[in-house]
C-alpha cells in the first residue's frame, strides 16, 4: 500500500472515530473487521477489540428477533443489499437495549468490483422513545378520554329536562366543551400518527386570529379567576401550521395560568408581524423561570416526556412549532413572571 493510500486511511479513520458506529469489512474477508470505530462501544458497550476478529460476537449481541436480518444484510453486502436503510436493536451486556439506524455503503474497486463495505450504525434510541411516548399518549387520548367523555356528555344531556332557563345556558357550555374535547382527540391521533410516520408534517395556510381569538375566549370561561388581555388586535394574516395549531396556544395560556402563584393570574398577549413571520407573545406574572430551565422545560435535549418537570403540553408545544418551522423560547418578564415567544412563518 503506497504512503499516500495509508495517509488517506488514516484520514479515514480519524473522521469516522468521532461518529457512532462505523465498521469497515473486505469483501475477500466478511467475516473480521478491518475497522471499527471508537465510538462503536457508546452503542454497544463491548471495546471494538473484542469483536474486531469474530462478527459471529457482533450478532450474538442484536436482539433475537432481528438477528437473522442484520446477518443477512452484512452477509448479502458483497453481492446485492437486502435493504438500504434498516433498524435493528442491540442488547448490552448490561441487558439494556439499544436502537441503530443501519446502513452499508459498498465501495468499488477500479474494475467495479466490490471491494470493501462500510457499515454505519446510527444510535436512534432516544427517537424511539419518543415514538413510543406517542404512541402511548394516543392510546390514552383515544381510548380513556373519549370513553370518559362519551359518559360525561349522555350524563349532561340526561340534565336538559332538569334545569331552568338560566341554568340551561351552563349546560351548553358543559356541552360544547366536552364535544370540543371529543374533537382534540381525533385531531391528536392524526398528529401522532403524522409524528411517528416518515412522512412530513403538511403545513397550510391558517388564520391566525380566529385561532387565537377562540382559544382565548375559551380560556377565559376556563379559569374565571384569572384576567387575560390583548396589548393589541390579534393580527388578520395567515400563518404556516395546521389544526393542531389551537393547541399551541391552549397548552401556553393554561400553562400561564395553573403555574402562577400570584392572587390573580394576569396573562397578557401581544403581537408583532415583521416581514415573512409572526411574533406572539404570552406574558404572565407569575413565578418566573430560572436561566437553567429556559430550555429542559420543553423536554429539549435528552429529556423528553418523561423527564421529571417537564409537561406534556409544553413538549408538544416545542414538537408542533418547530415542525411548522418557527421557534419557541421563554424570556424574562418584568417585574415578574415569563414571557413565552412563539414566532411563525407567514403562509406563502
Amino acid at each position: 500500500m503506497s504512503n499516500g493510500s495509508l495517509g488517506k486511511r488514516r484520514d479515514f479513520r480519524s473522521l469516522f472515530d468521532e461518529l457512532d458506529g462505523v465498521a469497515l469489512w473486505t469483501a475477500s474477508e466478511p467475516e473480521e473487521f478491518e475497522y471499527i470505530s471508537a465510538g462503536f462501544e457508546d452503542i454497544w458497550g463491548i471495546p471494538p477489540d473484542e469483536i474486531k476478529d469474530d462478527i459471529g460476537k457482533l450478532i450474538e449481541s442484536i436482539h433475537p428477533d432481528d438477528r437473522d436480518r442484520v446477518r443477512a444484510n452484512i452477509e448479502e453486502s458483497t453481492r446485492e443489499l437486502r435493504d438500504t436503510e434498516y433498524e435493528g436493536r442491540v442488547v448490552r451486556p448490561d441487558g439494556s437495549v439499544r436502537w441503530t439506524l443501519n446502513r452499508q455503503v459498498i465501495l468499488q474497486d477500479e474494475a467495479g468490483n466490490v471491494s470493501e463495505i462500510i457499515g454505519i450504525s446510527t444510535d436512534i434510541t432516544d427517537q424511539k422513545r419518543r415514538e413510543q411516548e406517542l404512541e402511548l399518549l394516543n392510546r390514552i387520548v383515544r381510548h380513556d378520554i373519549r370513553n370518559d367523555m362519551a359518559v360525561v356528555l349522555g350524563w349532561a344531556e340526561m340534565l336538559d329536562d332538569h334545569v331552568d332557563d338560566e341554568g340551561r345556558e351552563y349546560l351548553q357550555k358543559i356541552l360544547a366543551s366536552g364535544e370540543h374535547v371529543v374533537e382534540l382527540t381525533e385531531v391528536a391521533r392524526e398528529y401522532v400518527e403524522t409524528v411517528v410516520s416518515d412522512e412530513a408534517v403538511a403545513v397550510e395556510p391558517v388564520p391566525l386570529r380566529s385561532v387565537l381569538e377562540t382559544e382565548l375566549s375559551l380560556r377565559e370561561e376556563s379559569f374565571p379567576e384569572a384576567e387575560f388581555s390583548l396589548e393589541n388586535s390579534p393580527p388578520d394574516v395567515e400563518v404556516a401550521a395546521n389544526s393542531m395549531l389551537s393547541s399551541v396556544f391552549r397548552n401556553l395560556l393554561n400553562n400561564a395560568v395553573q403555574h402562577n402563584d400570584a392572587d390573580t393570574p394576569h396573562i397578557e398577549v401581544s403581537f408583532e408581524v415583521r416581514d415573512d413571520e409572526v411574533e406572539v407573545r404570552i406574558a404572565d406574572n407569575g413565578p418566573g423561570i430560572p436561566d437553567d430551565h429556559k430550555d429542559t422545560v420543553f423536554g429539549k435535549g435528552e429529556r423528553g416526556l418523561g423527564s421529571p418537570g417537564t409537561g406534556i403540553g409544553l413538549y408538544l408545544v416545542d414538537t408542533l412549532v418547530t415542525e411548522y418551522g418557527g421557534e419557541i423560547w421563554v424570556e424574562d418578564n418584568e417585574p415578574s413572571g415569563a414571557v413565552f415567544v412563539v414566532q411563525l412563518p407567514l403562509a406563502e
